[in-house]
């Protein structure tokens, strides 16, 4: 397998080679044997195979495909630069007449090369095969490979699930050991995220309802005029909230919210939580050091946006003895410290007052971080769930006209209670058909 994947770099590295040469393929003249090695390049190799040989190398390439397998001896002739010799038979129809139509020969040749590239691209993408737990601890199957942005995971699972796809359905990653969470953004791979887990990690997929995941375009008050009483910010008018948004994520720069505060920061290593007054800008977050002031020339960097990644945490008031049970945590330090998967000095724990300000906090961390791409994200998922809600009222329509032709008039409900229990179906199970008895 290792000489597959070298051949794959270096065939892969000579496409556009090929892509411009494949139309002088049928006049280009036969080398010498003594020539034909891999020096040659893709092109050469690919097209001095006879027709049945590159049928065999698509079916190879597509069996490694699906079943991330191929036959090393298959396909070992083009990466050593040897050719199979032709039967005699093959030569004796080059000298006879040419038949009808051999002029199609040449562009079926270069479509099955184009084929093989294709397959072998495909051969190089990874993919994994994950498993999602639903609300009722159901659970879904799914293959994504690592072109697959969270979006895309979440339509295939829309599709599977026939939910509402509302803007607030999201893939969460869990950890038991920190028992912690936080929500996959949408632009994110999915396979990227799911690579840096080990292989006894008891990390979890799961696809829930955050109403927390836009909350900083529903309502963008709450984090760009924090400094305001919450009840005064409850009645803002539409456009006053679209102004607001268009102010910090429509210009050429970004505006983080300017949000300060005290909280409580565990030790390292130790169940104690001392207050220390943080202070979040654009590029991080900074403490003011003991005796110090609020002054820029005085703040000391207490972790920056590049390298962390926010989560929330559960129950940490009996777990470390927090103050408040609304705390979080910040792995710091990712690119080097990937597979942290318990307590460790890169995993900053702090903790907030009440749930409104953790809410604040970590909103506006993700602000920071993601920016604009957290904006794309909710205008695309807009877009998603106003199509779905479009597709959904048609074929309702629809369905409701074929039932009326052919009966006339809706069937009476049925009054059997056991066909319907009290305890209703969780959200994303789709109703049953009409008739259903």
């Amino acid at each position: 397998m290792d000489d597959i994947d070298v051949m794959f770099s270096d065939l892969l590295g000579e496409i556009e080679d090929l892509s411009q040469s494949l139309t002088q393929a049928a006049d280009a003249p036969v080398a010498a044997p003594h020539e034909r090695n891999f020096s040659i390049g893709l092109n050469e190799c690919l097209n001095e195979l006879e027709d049945h040989d590159l049928d065999s190398l698509v079916a190879d390439l597509a069996y490694k495909f699906t079943l991330e397998s191929v036959h090393h001896e298959e396909i070992s002739s083009c990466t050593d630069g040897q050719t199979t010799t032709p039967p005699q038979d093959s030569k004796l129809a080059a000298d006879s007449p040419t038949p009808r139509g051999v002029s199609q020969e040449p562009q079926m040749k270069a479509d099955k090369i184009r084929l093989a590239l294709e397959k072998l691209k495909e051969a190089k993408v990874r993919k994994l095969v994950i498993k999602v737990m639903m609300s009722d601890r159901s659970s879904k199957i799914l293959m994504v490979d690592e072109r697959q942005t969270v979006r895309e995971v979440l339509d295939k699972l829309f599709e599977k699930t026939r939910c509402d796809g509302s803007i607030n359905w999201s893939l969460c990653e869990t950890n038991p050991e920190l028992q912690i969470e936080r929500v996959f953004e949408d632009h994110e791979c999915l396979v990227e995220l799911l690579s840096v887990w080990t292989r006894q990690s008891e990390n979890r997929i799961h696809f829930v309802s955050r109403p927390q995941k836009y909350v900083m375009f529903t309502e963008p008050q709450l984090f760009f005029m924090w400094r305001k009483k919450k009840a005064s910010l409850s009645g803002m008018k539409s456009q006053a909230r679209e102004l607001l948004i268009k102010e910090h994520f429509g210009g050429s720069t970004l505006i983080v919210p300017d949000l300060e505060g005290t909280l409580y920061l565990k030790e390292d290593g130790k169940k104690v939580w001392k207050p220390r007054y943080f202070l979040l800008r654009a590029s991080g977050i900074y403490y003011v050091p003991k005796g110090k002031t609020k002054s820029s020339t005085d703040l000391a960097c207490f972790v920056r946006f590049d390298r962390v990644t926010v989560y929330l945490s559960s129950n940490y008031k009996h777990k470390y003895k927090s103050p408040t049970d609304h705390c979080f945590i910040l792995k710091v330090g990712l690119r080097k410290h990937p597979c942290i998967q318990k307590e460790s000095p890169h995993i900053k724990f702090l903790c907030c007052e009440d749930e409104h300000t953790l809410l604040l906090w970590v909103t506006s961390i993700r602000i920071a971080k993601y920016g604009t791409a957290l904006y794309k994200n909710y205008q695309a998922a807009l877009k998603r769930t106003s199509t779905l809600h479009t597709l959904q009222s048609t074929a309702h329509k629809d369905m409701v006209i074929g039932h009326g032709q052919l009966g006339g008039s809706n069937p009476a409900p049925s009054s059997n209670m056991e066909d319907y229990p009290h305890e209703p179906p969780p959200d994303f199970i789709p109703p049953p058909p009409p008739g259903h008895v």
